[in-house]
């Protein structure tokens, strides 16, 4: 197939900066999938949550193809949390936000990122990376003037943070890409669309 324009699966502001500013020329649009019928289907023994964000982020992409030329190649994300096996989504309300900060403070949990590209509804490429978030131990004081200073921002992050602002004073450590943090992989992106000539090698 001849590489088309890249069309990235895709609302997210973040994920939009990360291409932009990594010199990527594409266009987006938003993919509008029922994300919890997904999440709700039975899984088989040994499934893993990566297995989970690659599924969502293919169904994403492949919307967004079904609406375009075959030549797209589309680009499709998604991102999981899991701490000890209990996945969380992005908290409905700042209230949601609090309780999410307040079981994360003092424990690790996983951002679990899946990317991948489609072309003519068919995945041709995909990779799924993991960060390991070790958050310190947060004082309510400390989470409530963080809240009160990100505001509603906080509720586009799965996490209830965004590590590029003040978000960043959750941690004690974090062991994994930073671009993984933020929900792209975009690393083995880049390498990818060099292999395919649409970046210069």
């Amino acid at each position: 197939m001849t590489a088309g324009r890249v069309v990235l699966a895709s609302k997210s502001p973040a994920r939009r900066a990360v291409l932009t500013n990594a010199g990527i020329p594409f266009s987006w649009r938003d993919a509008r999938i029922d994300e919890d019928r997904i999440k709700a289907k039975p899984r088989g023994p040994g499934w893993a949550a990566g297995d989970l964000a690659l599924e969502l982020a293919v169904s994403k992409a492949k919307t967004v193809s079904n609406q375009g030329s075959p030549d797209d190649l589309v680009v499709g994300c998604d991102q999981l949390l899991s701490l000890d096996g209990e996945l969380f989504d992005k908290p409905e309300n700042l209230t949601a936000a609090r309780g999410h900060l307040k079981k994360f403070s003092g424990r690790t949990h996983q951002l679990i990122s899946a990317v991948c590209l489609v072309q003519a509804n068919e995945t041709v490429w995909s990779h799924v990376a993991t960060a390991q978030m070790h958050v310190r131990d947060l004082s309510d004081r400390f989470i409530d003037t963080y809240l009160e200073n990100e505001g509603e921002r906080v509720l586009s992050s799965v996490g209830a943070y965004l590590l590029e602002s003040t978000g960043a004073q959750l941690f004690e450590r974090i062991d994994g890409d930073y671009f993984t943090v933020l929900g792209l992989p975009l690393l083995p992106l880049l390498e990818e669309l060099r292999k395919r000539g649409i970046l210069p090698a």
